[in-house]
């Protein structure tokens, strides 16, 4: 039957994307933009009548298409504004981009390209008054939504929804607007939103802050980032910013604590391999038993079915309502192929998904001189597969580049020398314009990292997936070097949230993405079939990352009264075998409990008979009791309960007030004994050596938590870690995969800053944290006692045993801030035998302590007196 258009527009737009003479002008917008881009004066532009190219982005901006009309929207942007780029002084051209952008509703990016713009119509200029009324943000009301953010923000009342739309959508700033406009109205409820990674927290929390400001203290509200806020032990509203693993323990430790409303940012992850995947099953799980029901929303980027997590609420009564998807983004990625070993560049084009070679180079040249062409002015960031290829590379591209007579870059550089290591490489390229983002860094220096970027005197980041999940930044151009996140691919969903870091609407309208090819190993094709595939429907880890052999396996351990798990294949990574084995956590808790709604437990439920339950709750009940966390086992807790109760405590400390290195040591490894760390942290804590069947790295994390405990610096702490690699040579470093003898040259100290950072942050700050944290829960309920003089789990946490710096840092300070605060004591007083600060702290000279506290008043105002 032949479909006959309805409406003048459905005629207009039906078949728009494939007006040959429409492709065929954006080709040739897309070739120019590309030869200015590349510096190309060799090759001949193609001709682009300007007049029809307005008329088509005019047309394209208004389409009504039901299916396509966001699509035509971003092709609409895409063309003007690579029109304002070839053309910067034509004047049609800058009216063009003031009406696409104004049809577009995308009133962000009109003040940022054309605040001066005032249609000629009069009808028109009606229409904006009523589009911006219409969008006009409740909680900021000089501010407009773009018209997706403004669906999603009228569905955040639902008892649940799941949204799915582009990485620089703006997705989290809806959310804040939100939280922002509930409290304005006097709300007296609690708010979390659960962040992928502890890299994101400061960030998120930051903008709440400074969202709310006044407001907290007014409306008595307290932004909280960990389980031990000092905040949380008082009565006030609250707004949560956590990783899934911190809202577990909060739960666990506070199982009254109300939560009305739940959003789950990057929502994607719940679909990956991940280790830390089965906490938002828990979590949620733990939240959808409630007799109070929170409010759960998901956000996610990219996806084309975000319904899926809402499976994970069991009893969800769900609606066509209860889902939304958008195509829309205010901000466009020119993407291009570059291949160094052909010496060619290509573009390639989002409507005909086809590539276009730009040129060749006259001579080979190398990934250094290739962001040096293309990026020397403009702001860059470079994505790399590992810590060890992002080290390198900036410092071969560095060389390239004179050193920056810029006082702050300097003293930056001079502080990392100070504060982390003399010969660390990260300030050597600093001075020149360069920086590399990996691992646990001191905030201050984080901070002062990514305000250099963005004021633009730090030019070009070098950075794993850490930085490009963790932090926006303001980038022009985003430089792949590589399909792979560490040892595995890139999955279709992670490639288009990578490529949407670039272009953020706060700073332009589109950037640029290269694709490029460095050696032999990366195939070209690999590159193309992301760029052309679009991301498919999503499913829950527990289906796609369990295989059906690998779920009987762990019935069969279970109804053997065994939790502790082998790995199945015998080649199974270290995450995957994490994530099975706590996925097993969960359903014997579930099975125990008598949990038949369990999203985990379904999955198992046609593998498990009712005499299978019942013996493995036979099996299991006299056991430790089983809970909610499933970062140990009951096997761990077993081995725990019985060590303590024959008289297991924490290192003590000398004299002097340090731990002694032998008894610390002698103290982990009785815990690897208790918790199995050789079965289930085979790679860290209980890696055992092949020649000498010794816990080497235990011996070197032990170096590590002697000196982080203390509160000891940064640069001590290298200087320790250093100082055992040189002892103990033979414990090596890792290059290329291999070990290799350590040999105290620049390059082996490099490496060895980078793995204790790494250290740090994955093994003390959080494997070791959860493990000590669980032994302190145990300790004080054997001993009956409400809380433990010599608290090894708090001193981890907080990097120091000194009592005021734990309580700053449980106020909100960085341990950086903490340490500066406690050795200045003119900014502190005691009031009642109780630390306040002064006011004078927020003038002292160090601008990011200054920042800190800042925040931590409109926080925590009674923190402060005059």
């Amino acid at each position: 039957m032949i479909q006959v258009a309805r409406t003048l527009g459905d005629a207009l737009f039906v078949d728009i994307d494939k007006n040959d003479y429409l492709n065929e002008l954006y080709e040739n917008i897309l070739y120019n933009y590309s030869l200015l881009l590349f510096n190309n004066n060799k090759a001949k532009p193609k001709p682009i009548n300007i007049i029809h190219a307005i008329r088509f982005a005019d047309i394209l901006s208004k389409s009504t298409n039901i299916k396509n009309s966001e699509i035509h929207k971003i092709w609409a942007q895409e063309i003007a504004a690579l029109l304002h780029t070839l053309y910067p002084e034509d004047s049609n051209v800058q009216y063009c981009i003031g009406s696409v952008l104004t049809n577009t509703g995308n009133f962000r990016g009109l003040d940022l390209r054309a605040a001066e713009y005032k249609s000629a119509d009069m009808l028109d200029r009606i229409y904006i008054g009523f589009a911006k009324e219409l969008l006009r943000i409740p909680a900021e009301p000089s501010q407009q939504f773009f018209r997706s953010q403004k669906n999603i923000y009228d569905k955040l009342n639902d008892q649940y929804f799941s949204y799915s739309g582009p990485t620089s959508m703006g997705k989290s700033f809806v959310i804040r607007m939100f939280i922002k406009k509930q409290i304005l109205d006097g709300a007296q409820q609690n708010f979390a939103i659960l962040i992928p990674t502890k890299a994101l927290i400061n960030e998120v929390s930051s903008k709440i802050i400074e969202d709310l400001k006044d407001l907290l203290a007014e409306h008595d509200y307290r932004v909280v980032t960990s389980a031990g806020a000092l905040s949380l032990q008082q009565q006030h509203n609250f707004v949560l910013t956590l990783t899934p693993e911190r809202l577990l323990y909060l739960l666990l430790d506070k199982p009254g604590f109300k939560i009305d409303y739940l959003f789950i940012d990057e929502a994607h992850k719940i679909s990956s391999r991940d280790s830390r995947s089965p906490f938002y099953y828990k979590v949620i799980d733990m939240l959808s038993k409630r007799n109070h029901k929170t409010h759960m929303v998901f956000l996610s980027p990219n996806i084309p079915n975000p319904e899926i997590y809402l499976n994970l609420i069991p009893g969800a009564q769900l609606t066509s309502e209860s889902k939304l998807t958008s195509a829309f983004t205010p901000v466009s990625q020119m993407k291009y192929l570059v291949d160094l070993i052909e010496n060619c560049a290509h573009s390639y084009n989002d409507r005909s998904h086809k590539l276009s070679q730009i040129g060749k180079f006259n001579r080979s040249i190398s990934l250094s001189e290739f962001v040096s062409l293309i990026g020397r002015n403009s702001q860059n960031i470079v994505y790399c597969s590992s810590t060890a290829k992002a080290v390198s590379f900036a410092l071969e591209y560095s060389k390239l580049l004179p050193q920056v007579q810029n006082s702050d870059l300097l003293a930056l550089a001079r502080d990392i020398k100070n504060e982390i290591h003399g010969d660390y490489y990260l300030a050597e390229v600093l001075s020149r314009g360069v920086a590399y983002h990996i691992g646990y860094l001191p905030s201050d220096i984080r901070m002062r990292i990514e305000d250099l970027f963005k004021q633009g005197l730090i030019k070009t980041i070098f950075c794993t997936s850490t930085l490009v999940e963790g932090v926006n930044l303001p980038a022009d151009n985003l430089f792949i070097t590589s399909y792979k996140n560490g040892l595995s691919n890139m999955t279709p969903v992670d490639f288009r949230n990578l490529i949407g870091r670039v272009g953020r609407i706060e700073f332009n309208l589109y950037g640029n993405v290269f694709l490029v090819r460095t050696d032999n190993k990366i195939e070209q094709e690999r590159y193309i079939e992301l760029l052309q595939k679009d991301v498919p429907e999503q499913r829950l880890s527990i289906v796609t990352e369990l295989t059906k052999p690998q779920k009987r396996k762990i019935i069969e351990s279970l109804l053997a009264g065994k939790i502790e798990l082998l790995k199945y294949p015998k080649n199974q990574s270290a995450d995957e075998y994490s994530l099975m084995r706590r996925f097993a956590i969960i359903l014997l808790r579930d099975i125990v409990s008598g949990n038949n709604n369990s999203v985990v437990k379904k999955e198992f439920a046609n593998l498990l008979s009712q005499q299978d339950e019942e013996k493995i709750t036979a099996l299991f009940r006299a056991k430790t009791k089983t809970d909610d966390d499933i970062n140990v086992s009951v096997d761990q807790m077993d081995n725990l309960s019985m060590a303590i109760a024959k008289g297991l405590k924490y290192p003590s400390f000398n004299v002097s007030g340090n731990p002694d290195y032998n008894e610390l040591l002698a103290f982990l490894e009785k815990l690897c004994e208790i918790y199995k760390w050789e079965v289930y942290e085979s790679s860290t804590l209980g890696h055992k050596s092949k020649k000498t069947g010794q816990h080497g790295k235990l011996r070197w994390y032990a170096v590590i938590l002697a000196q982080w405990i203390q509160g000891n610096g940064l640069s001590l702490i290298m200087k320790a870690a250093i100082d055992h690699k040189k002892t103990n040579p033979s414990s090596g470093v890792e290059i290329n995969g291999e070990l290799v003898n350590y040999n105290d040259s620049r390059e082996h100290k490099n490496i060895v800053i980078s793995a204790t950072l790494n250290a740090i942050e994955d093994v003390i700050l959080f494997r070791i944290s959860n493990y000590f944290l669980k032994f302190s829960v145990e300790y004080k309920m054997h001993h009956k006692l409400s809380a433990i003089q010599n608290d090894w789990y708090e001193y981890v946490e907080y990097g120091t045993t000194n009592p005021l710096t734990i309580m700053l840092q449980r106020n909100g300070f960085s341990r950086e801030a903490s340490t500066y605060i406690k050795t200045h004591r003119e900014y502190v007083a005691q009031i009642n035998g109780e630390y306040v600060l002064k006011n004078s702290l927020l003038s002292c000279q160090s601008k990011s302590i200054q920042r800190e506290a800042k925040e931590v008043k409109y926080n925590i105002p009674e923190l402060f007196i005059d």
